[in-house]
């Protein structure tokens, strides 16, 4: 019997995945934004859920994260917590919801939690926003945090190129992490760096960290759902791997229905009352 099999009935929480990483146990995360997917994924055995901004393009099509609301989140994040009994569900704290005011992001903090009733929120910055993870964290609130790649910072960037190349940059970033994991984060996602840096950050940190785009040598993986089910078709970076094409799937659906109805195939007899 596997391990997923067994840990399947016992709820993920933050303290669950730094023992996972302790005894090198890889930690599965994928995002979700609402209650029909949220409950597969859960029954699947996912260890972690993300709400992500990332609804700002695959949910509303926005071309970047940084239009969707904090009343969005909440909203995307309610829907997930009800199809979720096994799963650690952490939610993005949404563009000019923190930063650069710590008293904001700590009541943008506690909106979530209370109204979605979701276990922890995500945070993208370092040195920068340490002000605002500190008083949510204050607030007994687990945060994780985020590095690398940072979309809500696209337009200081220009674009989604990797990150942290440069001797500086990854300097940063691993000042940054160390940071984090001090303030009290209880992991870090790290986006879009090169796979050696992002093992020297998992190496030197006793939190998960997990990657998108960061290689093998870390403590665990996240994808956008709608990018590896192959249903968001215009997104093919090099660190996605497709696990299903329910874009053609779903098309061919959809076509079917349309010629049945057009030739009054469906319904059919057996189909009525």
């Amino acid at each position: 019997m596997s391990t997923n099999t067994i840990d399947n009935g016992r709820k993920v929480t933050t303290r669950r995945l730094i023992e996972m990483k302790q005894r090198g146990e890889k930690i599965s995360m994928l995002t979700a934004y609402d209650y029909s997917s949220a409950k597969l994924i859960d029954e699947a055995g996912m260890d972690a859920i993300l709400v992500g901004d990332s609804a700002s393009n695959v949910m509303a099509g926005n071309v970047t994260t940084l239009p969707i609301t904090l009343d969005q989140m909440i909203y995307h994040a309610k829907s997930v917590m009800k199809g979720v009994k096994r799963a650690l569900v952490v939610v993005d704290l949404p563009f000019g919801s923190y930063q650069g005011n710590s008293k904001e992001a700590l009541a943008s903090a506690i909106r979530i939690m209370k109204e979605s009733h979701a276990e922890a929120v995500k945070i993208e910055g370092g040195a920068e926003i340490i002000q605002s993870v500190e008083r949510i964290l204050s607030a007994g609130i687990p945060v994780m945090g985020h590095l690398g790649l940072t979309p809500q910072s696209i337009n200081k960037f220009g674009t989604y190129n990797v990150r942290a190349r440069e001797e500086e940059e990854a300097k940063k970033l691993i000042a940054d992490a160390h940071l984090l994991e001090d303030a009290g984060c209880f992991a870090i996602v790290i986006e879009k760096v090169p796979a050696e840096l992002a093992a020297r950050v998992a190496s030197e940190l006793t939190i998960p960290i997990i990657g998108i785009g960061a290689g093998g040598g870390v403590d665990g993986q996240v994808l956008v759902m709608h990018d590896m089910l192959g249903i968001n078709q215009g997104f093919s970076p090099r660190f996605l791997r497709r696990y299903a094409n329910l874009g053609d799937i779903m098309k061919d659906a959809f076509k079917n229905y349309i010629n049945d109805v057009k030739n009054s195939d469906f319904p059919n007899s057996s189909e009525q009352y």
